[in-house]
């Protein structure tokens, strides 16, 4: 498949890249900075703006889906939106934030005493992203909330899928880049998950 990449210079975005193309699929990787982008083979690096969503459109465009990889307070949500559908890309794949899962029935981790408060306004953002995609009409979309803690570390290939719930395992509640990518990418080829939020953890 041909995958436009929002965020390829990330940190979860270069994990992302690396699985794609190691599967196969042409990517073009997009970045304010493109130069700060792995320089993979199967990959067109280019610089995109969400605060131009005409212009990332046009860049958009002719792909087989899309997926962001980008801090939720750092683009405006709106203007994102405003990209992806006039690109008129089928689907949209959202890597996203763990502040909004359950940990109790209705009790969210965000709301609970072991959030960390310094990450609240960024998962304050993810979570307002996710009631607008819900919102939005005639979008094939598909949100992946990591565990509590997310970061590097290897690709393993062995974790859990949920949906709602934050997954606790008997080291707590954790995922790294490599393995979101993995189920990011099982879900592009697979999918499963339309107009919904899946998360995964070990």
């Amino acid at each position: 498949m041909k995958i436009a990449l929002i965020g390829a210079s990330g940190n979860a975005g270069q994990r992302l890249h690396t699985e794609l193309v190691s599967r196969g699929h042409d990517v073009t990787a997009i970045a304010r900075n493109p130069e700060k982008i792995q320089p993979l083979e199967r990959t067109v690096a280019l610089a995109g703006d969400i605060a131009e969503p005409r212009s990332l459109a046009t860049t958009l465009a002719g792909h087989d889906a899309v997926i962001s990889s980008v801090m939720f307070r750092a683009f405006d949500h709106g203007k994102m939106l405003d990209a992806v559908i006039r690109s008129e890309v089928p689907r949209y794949l959202v890597v996203g934030g763990a502040g909004g899962l359950e940990v109790a029935p209705g009790v969210r981790f965000l709301d609970s005493a072991d959030f960390p408060e310094v990450a609240r306004p960024e998962s304050e953002a993810g979570i307002a992203y996710l009631e607008r995609l819900t919102k939005t009409d005639g979008l094939d979309w598909t949100f992946l909330a990591p565990s509590a803690l997310f970061g590097p570390g290897e690709r393993t290939g062995d974790f859990r899928l949920g949906k709602d719930q934050l997954l606790v395992g008997p080291d707590g509640s954790h995922m790294s880049y490599e393995d979101l990518a993995v189920a990011m990418v099982d879900e592009l080829e697979k999918p499963k998950h339309s107009r919904a939020r899946f998360t995964v953890g070990y």
